[in-house]
């Protein structure tokens, strides 16, 4: 090892890390930071929570790593809560690091000297919000990407520190462009917290990015009625709505008197024979819904208290 190798590896093990974040999508980030050899002194995620038919109570993805690891584990209920704070303000971070968290109190991401940065999957200014992901895919976006940004009072506001873009495929899944950006958005954390150590690394105001306020845009929860598909729009929509919410949580529409979860469909541009929302099929594999301008041929769903399976086996056991 050089001596730069080394003098770099000091600094990181000197530098105290908090971790903040709840699912699989941040245990990359928390994953890549012990592996890049920094000190993460504590790990703060959601408290367990019942879940199942026995509603047995359930730890979340980073609490498990984090325990694999031997981490020290917070689990507050409060953000806010005045023991939670003084435990915080104990473990002396010189930086926090939120990735896919809740939305954190002033009195808590303003603690660390270096303040806190976010892992947000989306190039900022750009779908600000919980669910950058999910509408990047719904509205049909060729690109996305991964920030780094500083926290400050409104929520995914703060200045850009690094971007690194990303492209969705014109068949890709959400889950799918999730899961390549969770490991993007792990190395680009790494990156940028070398840069802020070396002092090499600018802040960027989102207000700077474009002058064209139109750049702003958001990504609010999804909701069930989100979820509803509407066969009165055009099968390309419908196909990048059904593309945006596999796998979870599901596009839907009602089979018979059933509901049904659609994870993947082709769409055919063919003028439809049958009225928007009706469907067919050949009992074999083929079972397809028409909407305002083709159809949507389904490939894989799901039916109410049934297991996801493809539209071919579906179709062995389900009479139309």
């Amino acid at each position: 090892m050089s001596a730069q190798q080394q003098s770099s590896l000091f600094r990181r093990k000197d530098l105290r890390i908090v971790f903040m974040g709840t699912p699989e999508f941040a245990v990359a980030s928390l994953d890549a930071l012990l592996r890049a050899g920094y000190l993460v002194v504590a790990v703060v995620t959601m408290p367990d929570k019942p879940a199942g038919r026995g509603m047995k109570l359930t730890e979340s993805a980073v609490k498990k790593y984090a325990s694999e690891k031997g981490l020290k584990i917070l689990q507050p209920v409060k953000l806010k809560d005045p023991s939670f704070i003084e435990e915080l303000r104990s473990l002396k971070a010189d930086i926090q690091i939120v990735v896919a968290f809740r939305m954190l109190p002033e009195v808590v991401w303003n603690m660390p000297p270096m303040g806190t940065i976010n892992v947000h999957g989306s190039l900022l200014p750009r779908y600000r919000g919980a669910a950058p992901v999910n509408w990047a895919v719904i509205n049909g976006e060729k690109e996305t990407g991964v920030t780094t940004f500083k926290l400050q009072h409104e929520i995914d506001t703060g200045n850009i520190l690094l971007q690194q873009k990303l492209a969705i495929g014109d068949e890709e899944t959400a889950g799918e462009v999730h899961d390549r950006m969770k490991e993007i958005g792990a190395q680009l954390l790494v990156d940028t917290l070398e840069k802020m150590e070396a002092g090499t690394i600018e802040e960027t105001a989102q207000s700077l990015i474009a002058g064209d306020k139109t750049i702003f845009s958001t990504a609010p929860k999804i909701f069930t009625e989100t979820c509803r598909i509407n066969w009165h729009k055009p099968v390309s929509e419908i196909y990048n709505l059904i593309r945006g919410l596999s796998p979870y949580p599901g596009a839907f529409t009602l089979l018979g008197d059933k509901i049904i979860k659609i994870f993947r469909a082709k769409k055919n541009i063919t003028p439809p024979l049958i009225p928007p929302g009706s469907y067919e099929s050949d009992g074999k594999q083929l079972l397809r819904y028409a909407g305002i301008d083709g159809y949507i041929e389904i490939s894989e769903l799901q039916l109410e208290g049934k297991k996801r399976m493809s539209v071919e086996v579906f179709l062995r056991g389900y009479k139309i």
